[in-house]
């Protein structure tokens, strides 16, 4: 009877924990601009801009300190309020329509001199003075280890890997699986033999061991670092972000995260990557800006009590575009997969908003 007992209560006890030990979604429209502690001086060069290090083997990230234990966030995940809404493929299809891109739709085209197009997350193709640069490939149904579970996509990439235009260069900000996919990089390296990478810091070897990409054709950096495209005058700076890397379960930091900054003698663009709000986009702003084009993340924000240490929400965002000096900005890592708690429709009203109050 005990036993019984305790096993039709266990549910109501699992919501009861979880609502004692998860703060109160605060709403999108009252969501503040965040600001973490600053970088340690140690850990800065004679100009004051953070840099990159490493204590016991693994990349340490200051800013997020005081971030709240993981398994308090997993437990409101479960327990907590879920606003996504995220509808059925008919809805979706009226929502958030997929539409081909411009080197499919268009059968006069050429590469632009400055164009940004979104492929789903944070994909995204810039073309950069007639050069194609594709970031954070993920063109796989799954953000995941494995293709038969894991965080699913509800919209399609706006085309597959076989349809890609010949890209110069491929950028990757971190390893988390919605950013770094093995089936897409592998289709990648195997289709396009002559793309040059740049990686994150700890990142080669494992492109190198996976995929068949030649380990002369791999760019590892570190933050500030920068390498010239072949064959281009374009210059790629890794440049940092707030963020974190894991991909297993004890590999915790072993391999370092960023943003890029894409130079070229007219044209310049920035991409996000995946970051939380910090004083690194003021110095990138200063040391490159302005920027002509850039790809902001704007989604998985809520429950931003926890997420703010990681992801930025719109206003956030906005701040981030002023802070490196961009001219257009496109919002991207949202409605591809359900990472997060806000409405699925959220991200892009809210930047509206935001956008409108920033003036």
């Amino acid at each position: 009877m005990t036993i019984l007992l305790w096993l039709a209560l266990t549910p109501i006890l699992i919501v009861l924990m979880g609502s004692a030990f998860s703060s109160a979604m605060v709403p999108g429209l009252d969501l503040g601009i965040w600001e973490p502690p600053l970088w340690p001086a140690e850990h800065t060069d004679s100009e004051g801009k953070v840099q990159s290090y490493k204590e016991g083997g693994r990349f340490q990230n200051p800013w997020m300190n005081e971030r709240p234990s993981p398994a308090r966030f997993f437990l409101s995940w479960f327990t907590g309020p879920d606003e996504s809404n995220i509808p059925g493929p008919a809805e979706l299809n009226e929502t958030l329509p997929v539409k081909a891109p411009v080197w499919l739709s268009d059968p006069n085209f050429t590469m632009s001199n400055a164009r940004l197009t979104w492929l789903g997350h944070a994909t995204t193709l810039a073309e950069i003075e007639g050069s194609a640069i594709l970031t954070d490939p993920m063109f796989s149904a799954r953000a995941s280890a494995v293709q038969f579970a894991g965080p699913k996509r509800y919209t399609a990439p706006a085309c597959k890997v076989k349809d890609l235009p010949p890209l110069a260069a491929v950028l990757v900000s971190h390893n988390h699986y919605d950013h770094l996919d093995l089936g897409s990089v592998s289709r990648l390296a195997e289709l396009q033999p002559n793309i040059s990478w740049f990686v994150p810091a700890g990142m080669a070897k494992w492109l190198k061991d996976n995929t068949v990409v030649s380990g002369e054709k791999v760019h590892e950096m570190t933050w500030w670092q920068e390498e010239q495209l072949e064959g281009t005058s374009i210059k790629i700076v890794f440049t940092p972000a707030n963020h974190w890397c894991k991909r297993s379960v004890a590999d915790d930091n072993q391999m370092l995260w960023g943003s890029f900054a894409v130079i070229g003698q007219t044209k310049r663009f920035w991409f996000g990557g995946d970051t939380g709000y910090c004083e690194a986009f003021k110095q990138i702003g200063e040391k490159y800006g302005p920027f002509d084009l850039a790809a902001i993340p704007i989604g998985a924000y809520q429950p931003n009590w926890f997420m703010k240490y990681q992801h930025v929400h719109p206003g956030e965002a906005v701040e981030i575009h002023k802070d490196i000096g961009s001219k257009q900005s496109l919002g991207i890592h949202w409605g591809t997969f359900k990472l997060t708690t806000e409405n699925y429709l959220e991200p892009p009203a809210l930047l509206n908003t935001f956008l409108n109050k920033s003036g």
